[in-house]
């Protein structure tokens, strides 16, 4: 039997990955897989816990981490310890410290080896920062979208808005800019587009012109 597609999405924060990805799994029937829920997840437990972000402490944590993505309705939704922290893990104080967290390189070496055997029977659209240079490097299709800092800033600042979080424009493009520093300049798989990556900047574009950009690119 011929192995199913896996479909690598990476990006800066607020590029639209997420989103896509959901739309491009949907259309393809395939398994959406959000990476950067489980650096969240890990990010969250540590400010739950109190114990700080001593990178120590981080890689001791992230070894017995338990963590499962599991699908409802066609919703990835994330379990930390048995419990639904989908909506936590979106909080600000998550945002702020989980560039950090995933700059760890232990952490970064656990967080992919559970991704690969994600991805392992093909199938998944995985979304994230190092999908198509790290986690699949063999991926069937690879995609880097890209938006300018303001527009980026802006699609956060509205799902922050509706979240009831009292933030400011200025306040956003401070917080992404300071974690597009960290996820580039990391010694670990930095932010980088794959050399076979298609880039796409989605600036301008819906997310639907997007996903059409996107599947007319795969061929099945």
């Amino acid at each position: 039997m011929k192995k199913k597609l896996n479909i690598a999405i990476d990006g800066p924060a607020g590029a639209g990955k997420s989103t896509v990805a959901k739309m491009i799994a949907s259309r393809l029937g395939l398994l959406y897989v959000d990476t950067g829920s489980m650096y969240r997840a890990l990010t969250l437990k540590a400010i739950n816990l109190n114990i700080g972000f001593s990178e120590k402490e981080l890689v001791r944590l992230c070894e017995d981490l338990d963590i499962e993505l599991v699908y409802e309705n066609g919703e990835c939704r994330v379990l930390l310890d048995g419990q639904d922290v989908t909506e936590e893990i979106r909080t600000p104080k998550v945002s702020q410290n989980v560039s950090f967290v995933a700059s760890i390189p232990q952490v970064r070496e656990n967080m992919v080896m559970r991704q690969q055997l994600m991805a392992k029977n093909g199938g998944v659209v995985m979304d994230g920062r190092d999908i198509g240079t790290r986690v699949m490097k063999n991926a069937d299709f690879k995609f880097f979208l890209t938006a300018s800092i303001e527009e980026r800033a802006r699609r956060r600042l509205i799902y922050l808005k509706e979240k009831g979080y009292d933030v400011s424009l200025s306040d956003v493009i401070a917080e992404i800019s300071e974690r597009d520093d960290i996820d580039k300049k990391r010694s670990v798989d930095p932010l980088v587009p794959a050399e076979d990556a298609i880039i796409i900047d989605t600036t301008d574009l819906t997310a639907e012109q997007v996903v059409d950009k996107m599947l007319s690119y795969i061929k099945i």
